[in-house]
């Protein structure tokens, strides 16, 4: 009788261990924190709802695909909010659970946010953290069963021009430097650009990561334009480009599922048949 209720125990129980393991795990991109800010690190954050903003120690969040699915694809996301906040939720999670249902491995980034009001930090600070974020990936493939080869970038909005900041440079780490990490390259493999903000360089280099780029031709802020710059730019440079220009959807339409376009709550399928055609989801 004693053993048939341990059984029943037990077997009760199976549901929550499976939910403690997948839990997604939190790594801060320095362990002492932010070079410079050390002293802000414990700081708490702030979220609320949608967004979570007041970021002094920079971290991914992992996200890990189900073992059967996973294909050793690895992405970096960057939720947008003007750099005043994080979309955390629509634009981060969200993103992790579509890409995850992919077999892909995703890292959202919680970069800090030199928008907020009395903020210590500047634009230079959210590339640091960005290269970081890559850097960090990448040294820890092996440890998360990645190809190092096949780590990409995804970003909405400001986000967008996130991936922008550590996309068109060689990313080349130090080779002296002390902390291994900085020693690892920080460009990732292909980008992924959702209604982009942000300043696209003059020039796109030719050997610059295969992109794709999707936004709304009504976007209020003007980021179908940016868009279209990079788009021209980038056929310019011969860099494989895939663009999706949505008839109507506006700014900020997230993973698509909160409108009542069929083409806006089915885009990230294009997406998807995107990294699928371009090899990046391969075994």
């Amino acid at each position: 009788m004693r053993t048939s209720i341990l059984t029943f125990l037990f077997t009760l129980m199976l549901p929550l261990v499976s939910v403690a393991q997948s839990k997604p795990v939190v790594i801060h991109l320095w362990e002492k924190g932010a070079p410079g800010f050390e002293n802000r690190k414990d700081i708490p954050e702030q979220a609320q709802d949608y967004w979570v903003r007041n970021i002094n120690n920079p971290s991914v969040t992992v996200f890990l695909p189900p073992k059967e699915k996973a294909n050793g694809c690895a992405v970096v996301v960057a939720p947008g909010g003007g750099f005043r906040e994080l979309v955390f939720d629509a634009e981060g999670i969200q993103a992790a659970d579509f890409l995850n249902s992919l077999g892909v491995t995703v890292f959202a980034l919680k970069y800090r946010l030199p928008g907020e009001k009395d903020s210590p930090y500047k634009i230079e600070n959210v590339q640091q953290d960005a290269y970081r974020a890559i850097r960090l990936v990448r040294s820890r493939a092996a440890e998360f069963n990645i190809d190092p080869k096949r780590i990409g970038m995804l970003g909405f909005s400001a986000g967008g021009a996130v991936v922008i900041m550590v996309s068109f440079d060689k990313g080349d780490g130090d080779p002296k430097a002390s902390d291994l990490i900085d020693r690892t390259n920080g460009r990732p493999d292909f980008e992924m650009m959702v209604y982009p903000g942000g300043q696209p360089p003059e020039i796109i280099p030719p050997d610059a990561p295969p992109a794709f780029l999707i936004c709304a031709n009504d976007d209020e802020y003007g980021c179908d334009k940016i868009t279209l710059d990079l788009l021209q730019k980038f056929r310019n440079a011969k860099v494989p480009v895939e663009a999706i220009f949505l008839a109507k959807g506006k700014h900020a339409f997230n993973m698509g599922n909160r409108s009542s376009l069929v083409t806006v709550k089915t885009w990230p399928q294009r997406m998807a048949d995107w990294m699928n055609d371009s090899g990046f989801l391969k075994q």
